[in-house]
């Protein structure tokens, strides 16, 4: 039998759950999307069942469970962090300390009683890795080079905020680190916190916020906020934030520095956010570029693997691969603590003498990271056949042409197929999908279906042969983790209003796919294969037979401040709720129309947090 190694992150934000086999992921999964709280920090209880189930095993085949963090090791950050910023500190003392003495700095044992509490058989021993090793492990090992540099930027594990490895083999070797308070991920997340997003949540609204402005702070950043040596070390000035000493990012220092109090939490966005975001971006990509150059120079690799939360800023990423550092560069998809969970099984897994047995197919092990449930066509009938829900059912080839058909006719899809994603992108397994060429489609997803702020950017999906007429990219973006421009072949001529700025650029068309073209004429692209995903490779090539577009549009299937849908139930709650016009739930085909009238006791809205 194999070895199996079960992996968990908890008790932050987006707990997860990986289970590997002789070191290859089989099962992943956030357990927000079994609970429907997105970001969830709680003890990944379902998404823990979900992997053993999946494998058909109980706990009493794991040879190991791997945490994703040092709990101790924290713990003395924590307590030196409050005993720094003493008195000030005391507020976030009197909550933070409690729960650290109560359990957080037990936390092995409290995965452990979690674990008993399932039913599922014994406990294995647990082991724990520190935060950056697991996002370096998840970055390397299931990436498809033999040897690599790897670069870890996030918020903070336990001390590290930046750290560099060297990946030959089955071993990762630490190059170089970077420690707490000084954090390119909290800089990142101060900004997203003083434009009156969420942090942990909102800094991707910060990333496609920044082309609507000017990047005019960026010097008084470079100033004022961060000293960057040429290597890519910095320093923050502390004297500017707030989290050593409270329950904020920011407080009267910044706001004095950048001309008054943060925006209010959906607050009007004006030019002063417009181009704070675009000043942050633009220092962050600085950071990023001179932190990747290092990596290159330490490490003498021509390839790099990047993870943890500042990797899935892609529009950094996109400038890293521009620049021709490296040959190629792969992006763990769960590139946040979510992928820790995954890492931490695999550091493990190495450590218990795992190979990296994929390195012959050319390919990473991620498996198009479609590593969560799915449904058959069997369990999709008994569901839609209770609900009394109208269907037509359609051999794979039919039901691509038939989505095609009404892709083209300008309806919008929710699409459900296969197994769910693994981190934070709709791969399509569950997506929304519009027809790029669209102008109005941007404007009707954002306000009509996913009811979120009309300033964010869609992504494409396009078939990985046809990328280069489309996009200027030099590699695969299977993830979607990618920004680049769109080729020049199909530009238009922008033909803005005189004076048009902020948000009033949205309404230039700027190419021939204008629903997923910014207003920097950048896109988020997803390069799809068919040995990564058959089915919506199949689509994308059903809606180039019928209309010579490879490209579509591609959302998350969810709405605003929920997470991603996970299960039938879940699609078609959201289908109904919507302006989606159709629905292919697995073999099965619904037209909105043709379904019984939709009924709610309560406002559905009002129990959804916004993000």
């Amino acid at each position: 039998m194999s070895d199996l190694v079960l992996g968990v992150s908890a008790y932050y934000h987006d707990s997860a759950a990986a289970l590997v086999a002789d070191g290859v992921p089989v099962a992943a999964a956030q357990e927000e999307r079994f609970t429907r709280r997105r970001h969830d920090s709680a003890f990944p209880a379902q998404a823990v069942e979900y992997c053993l189930r999946e494998a058909g095993v109980t706990l009493r085949d794991v040879s190991a469970v791997a945490y994703y963090e040092d709990p101790a090791l924290k713990f003395r950050r924590v307590l030196t962090t409050l005993a720094g910023a003493a008195p000030k500190g005391f507020a976030s003392f009197e909550h933070t300390l409690p729960e650290w003495l109560a359990w957080k700095r037990r936390t092995a044992d409290t995965v452990r009683r979690s674990l008993l509490e399932l039913g599922l058989g014994r406990v294995p021993e647990i082991k724990v890795r520190r935060h950056h090793e697991s996002h370096a492990a998840s970055a390397f090992y299931p990436s498809p080079y033999e040897s690599a540099a790897v670069l870890c930027i996030d918020g903070v594990g336990e001390w590290a905020t930046t750290t560099m490895w060297h990946g030959r083999g089955d071993r990762l070797r630490p190059v170089a680190e970077l420690r707490f308070p000084h954090s390119l991920g909290l800089l990142y997340s101060a900004f997203t916190y003083f434009c009156g997003f969420k942090v942990d949540s909102g800094e991707y609204k910060l990333m496609g916020l920044a082309p609507y402005g000017k990047p005019r702070f960026a010097g008084l950043i470079r100033e004022k906020l961060i000293d960057v040596k040429p290597d890519g070390s910095f320093r923050l000035d502390m004297r500017y934030f707030e989290y050593l000493r409270g329950q904020v990012m920011t407080g009267r220092a910044f706001e004095k520095l950048f001309g008054g109090p943060r925006r209010r939490s959906e607050g009007a966005l004006t030019e002063r956010e417009f181009d704070l975001a675009a000043s942050v971006q633009q220092v962050t990509e600085e950071v990023v570029i001179k932190l990747a150059r290092t990596a290159r120079e330490r490490t003498g690799e021509s390839r790099l693997c990047l993870a943890g939360g500042v990797a899935l800023n892609c529009v950094a990423n996109g400038k890293v691969i521009k620049e021709g550092i490296f040959d190629e560069v792969w992006i763990q998809p769960a590139a946040g603590d979510a992928g820790g969970a995954l890492g931490a099984a695999q550091a493990v897994a190495a450590e218990r003498g795992a190979r990296r047995t994929h390195l012959g197919t050319g390919r990473d092990a991620m498996s198009g990271s479609l590593l969560g449930p799915s449904y058959s066509d069997d369990e999709i009938a008994a569901y839609l056949d209770a609900k009394g829900a109208p269907y037509t059912r359609l051999e794979p080839d039919a039901l691509a042409r038939e989505v095609a058909k009404g892709l083209a006719a300008g309806k919008i899809v929710g699409w459900f197929q296969g197994r769910m994603e693994f981190g934070p992108r709709a791969l399509g397994a569950r997506s929304i999908l519009g027809d790029p060429r669209d102008p109005v489609m941007q404007s009707a997803m954002n306000l009509k279906i996913k009811f979120r702020e009309s300033f964010r950017p869609f992504a494409p999906s396009v078939l990985d042969t046809e990328t280069k007429d489309y996009f200027d990219l030099q590699q695969e973006s299977p993830y979607m983790l990618v920004v680049t421009d769109v080729a020049e072949a199909q530009r238009v001529e922008a033909k803005a209003p005189e004076n048009a700025s902020g948000l009033d650029l949205l309404k230039v068309q700027r190419s021939t796919i204008p629903a997923v073209t910014h207003v920097d004429s950048s896109a988020r692209v997803q390069t799809v294969s068919a040995h990564n995903n058959e089915p919506y490779h199949r689509l994308l090539t059903a809606f180039k037979e019928e209309t010579g577009c490879p490209v579509v549009v591609n959302t998350s299937f969810n709405v605003r401040g929920e997470p991603i849908v996970n299960t039938p139930d879940d699609a078609y709650t959201c289908f109904m709720r919507t302006d989606i016009d159709l629905l292919a739930l697995g073999g099965f085909l619904l037209e909105k129309s043709a379904q019984p009238e939709w009924r709610e006791e309560n406002d559905w809205r009002e129990a959804i947090p916004l993000d």
